[in-house]
């Protein structure tokens, strides 16, 4: 299988996470079948797998992308095509192709993104969406999203929650004060995590918590994106018990998510939402905005509040932090959630949606 490895150049983010991690999975679930992955330039291939192999994806950004490496695809003669980042080049590929879709955020808003994306919006994302052979949502909700935004039948999606790493667990108290330590976290703390970007909405957490009686500290963890300048001048002025963390070692966030009285995930869109399940995962109670996937991710393990309300965030919140019975609660709701999501489930509905093309083809 020709599998689209773009995504890997951006590790951190949840099309890179999601690439890497569904790609491990189906190969250990599958390791008798040889998936040929085309990365970027200067991006370190997946590796652990004799199942996964390599091969440079062109460098010239359009023409290579979707005029030279179709070419490439078709002379592999693979049995099917995988793209995890939702879209397809523009000539064909010569096989039966499955698409990951994480989220139309852009279409319903396009305020939350940057300019200079029409080619990709106007063209190339619907045109993958009407070609591909099968469609994955992350989610029942962008599942949603892709029939009513562009028409694509329920018969063509394949809803395929994401997982959560085995890396995200609770953490014994000796790692815990020594991650404290390296990290100067402050001894109570509500936690963000995220790009820093118009669609996260920290705006409302920001105004939730300036409301707080007796509030914890705000550690936000995420790099800036794009549309920050107002967020980044009003943390400047919300004091030095705000914390931002903006180049965390991604192998240090399980011991952050411990640390944390909770985590706050205001985001007004999210295709699937990997922070709340990993700190879920990790014993953290959540509270998270009622918008697009996150209520359906959560489900009941954690407190929802209106995006667009800072009172109700400010009593969710001090809600959690001060009440031990429903913080305790909480995380033992969220243990027993995030178990329900693996990557090792994901791969093998994936697993099912590439067999389905491809006996479809055959046929």
């Amino acid at each position: 299988m020709a599998v689209d490895g773009y995504g890997l150049s951006r590790p951190r983010a949840g099309v890179g996470v999601y690439t890497k991690e569904v790609l491990h999975a189906m190969a250990v679930a599958r390791p008798d079948c040889r998936m040929t992955v085309f990365v970027p330039p200067g991006v370190d291939p997946p590796n652990g797998s004799p199942a996964l192999a390599h091969r440079p994806l062109p460098s010239a950004r359009f023409i290579g992308r979707h005029l030279q490496w179709p070419g490439r695809i078709r002379a592999l003669r693979p049995d099917a095509f995988f793209g995890p980042a939702g879209v397809l080049p523009l000539r064909e590929v010569g096989c039966p192709t499955v698409i990951t879709v994480h989220d139309l955020a852009i279409y319903r808003k396009r305020e939350w993104f940057p300019a200079g994306q029409p080619l990709s919006t106007g063209w190339i994302v619907p045109r993958s969406l009407r070609n591909a052979d099968r469609v994955i949502a992350v989610s029942q909700n962008t599942a949603s999203d892709l029939q009513a935004i562009f028409g694509v039948p329920a018969s063509r999606i394949s809803v395929v929650y994401e997982g959560v790493s085995k890396m995200f667990r609770p953490l014994g108290s000796e790692d815990l004060a020594d991650a404290r330590a390296r990290l100067k976290l402050p001894e109570r703390f509500i936690l963000f995590v995220s790009t820093i970007e118009p669609r996260k909405n920290l705006e409302t957490l920001l105004e939730a918590w300036a409301m707080m009686r007796d509030r914890p500290d705000l550690v936000v963890v995420g790099a800036w994106g794009w549309r920050y300048e107002g967020i980044r001048a009003r943390m400047q002025r919300l004091g030095p018990r705000l914390h931002h963390v903006e180049g965390l070692d991604p192998a240090q966030l399980p011991a952050v998510y411990n640390l944390a009285l909770m985590l706050a995930h205001p985001a007004w869109y999210e295709g699937f939402g990997l922070p709340p399940l990993e700190a879920m995962a990790c014993g953290t109670p959540v509270v998270v905005s009622d918008s697009s996937s996150l209520p359906e991710v959560v489900g009941d393990a954690g407190l929802i509040a209106p995006a667009d309300s800072p009172e109700a965030w400010r009593q969710a919140l001090e809600s959690v932090a001060g009440d031990a019975d429903l913080a305790a609660d909480l995380r033992r709701r969220g243990i027993l959630r995030a178990a329900e999501f693996s990557w090792e489930r994901s791969a093998d509905l994936t697993w099912n949606a590439v067999d389905e093309v491809v006996r479809k083809a055959s046929a």
